[in-house]
C-alpha cells in the first residue's frame, strides 16, 4: 500500500471508503453527551445507542456503490478493519476523513473532538504501517482536532477551520509539525468540519457555501484569492431519521476523483448543472441516503491514500 497524497483533487489511485457496520451513538463519551446542549436542532432529541439496522444496511449499500464507482475509475479501494462500536460504545467507521490527516507519506493521528473516536485508529492498522511516519497529537494537552477541519489546497497550502472540532492550540501544534506548509487559520463557521463550507475541485476551482462566506469575497481565505469560486446559496435538503447529525449543507460535500471529475449528491440538479456547464466538470451523481442521519457526504466517507499529481 502506497501513502502519497498532498491535495484534495489530484488523480486518485487508492482511497479508503467507510463502513457503517455497527454504527452507534455513544452513551458515555463526555463530549458527545454534551451534544444536546450545543445543537441548534431542538425539535427531536440527540440519539444514543445503536443506530437502527435498516439505516446501517442502506448506508452500506450506498457505500458499496461508491466503492464500485471508484473501482471502475481505476481507484484501489480499501475498507476499514471491522470493529463493533455498539459493544465498545464508540461511534463508527462511516467517516474515515475525520480520523487521519495525510500529508504526502506522513499520517497524522489527531486528538478528536469525541474522545471515543480514538478507538477507530485500530481500524486503520495497515495504513499506519504503510506510512513513512505517523505523528500522534498529544492527548490531554488542551488540543482538539478532527482531520476534516483541514482542507489541503495544495501541497504547501492548507486551510484550518477553527471550530468546535478544531481549536487554536491544535492549529499551533500543526504549524509546528509542518513548517513547510502555510496553514491559514479560518473562522467563518463555528460548527465542525470545513468540507460543507469549502470544496476544492482542483487547484483553480472551488465550491463555497454562500450562506457562510460573503459573496463579495471579503472573508474568502487568502489561499483562495484569484481562484475561480462558485458560490452555492441553496441546496436540496436531504431527509433524515429522527435527528439531523449534519445540516442540509452536507449536500455540498463532494469528492474529486481527478481535477476534472467529481462525485456529487444526485439530488443537487442545479449544482450539477452549474458544475458541468459553468465550470466544465464531469459530474458523477450518486446517493448517500443517510448523509444527514450519520453526518457524512462523499468527502467525509472517504480518505485519500494515494493521489498522483
Amino acid at each position: 500500500m502506497k501513502i502519497s497524497s498532498h491535495d484534495e483533487y489530484s488523480t486518485l489511485k487508492s482511497m479508503v471508503v467507510g463502513d457503517a457496520t455497527h454504527a452507534n451513538w455513544p452513551i458515555n463519551d463526555p463530549v458527545f453527551s454534551s451534544e444536546a446542549e450545543r445543537t441548534l436542532w431542538k425539535e427531536t432529541p440527540v440519539p444514543s445507542g445503536p443506530v437502527p439496522q435498516w439505516i446501517i444496511d442502506e448506508a452500506n449499500q450506498d457505500l458499496q456503490t461508491l466503492a464500485d464507482t471508484l473501482t471502475a475509475h481505476g481507484v484501489k479501494v480499501v475498507r476499514p478493519d471491522p470493529l463493533n462500536f455498539q459493544i465498545h460504545d464508540g461511534l463508527y467507521n462511516y467517516c474515515p476523513r475525520d480520523r487521519l490527516i495525510v500529508h504526502g507519506s506522513i499520517v497524522v493521528d489527531p486528538a478528536m473532538m469525541y474522545p471515543c473516536r480514538d478507538m477507530e485508529l485500530q481500524c486503520y492498522h495497515d495504513i499506519l504501517q504503510a506510512a513513512d511516519q505517523v505523528i500522534t497529537m498529544p492527548r490531554a494537552a488542551g488540543m482538539v482536532l478532527d482531520a476534516a477541519n483541514i482542507l489541503r489546497v495544495t501541497q504547501h497550502k492548507w486551510l484550518f477551520l477553527e471550530s468546535a472540532s478544531g481549536n487554536r492550540a491544535a492549529y499551533e501544534w500543526l504549524c509546528n509539525q509542518f513548517p513547510d506548509v502555510d496553514i491559514e487559520l479560518c473562522n467563518f463557521y463555528a460548527g465542525v468540519h470545513i468540507d460543507s463550507t469549502i470544496v476544492a475541485l482542483n487547484a483553480d476551482q472551488f465550491v463555497v457555501n454562500g450562506s457562510r462566506l460573503d459573496r463579495g469575497r471579503k472573508d474568502l481565505p487568502r489561499h483562495l484569492k484569484n481562484k475561480e469560486v462558485f458560490f452555492v446559496d441553496e441546496v436540496v435538503a436531504q431527509g433524515f431519521y429522527q435527528y439531523p447529525y449534519a445540516s442540509k449543507w452536507i449536500a455540498l460535500n463532494m469528492l474529486s476523483i481527478d481535477p476534472q471529475t467529481v462525485i456529487v449528491d444526485a439530488k443537487q440538479d442545479a449544482m450539477i448543472q452549474a458544475l458541468e456547464q459553468g465550470m466544465g466538470m464531469t459530474v458523477i451523481p450518486l446517493e448517500l441516503r443517510h448523509s444527514r442521519t450519520l453526518g457524512g457526504g462523499f468527502h467525509c466517507v472517504t480518505l485519500d491514500l494515494h493521489r498522483e499529481p
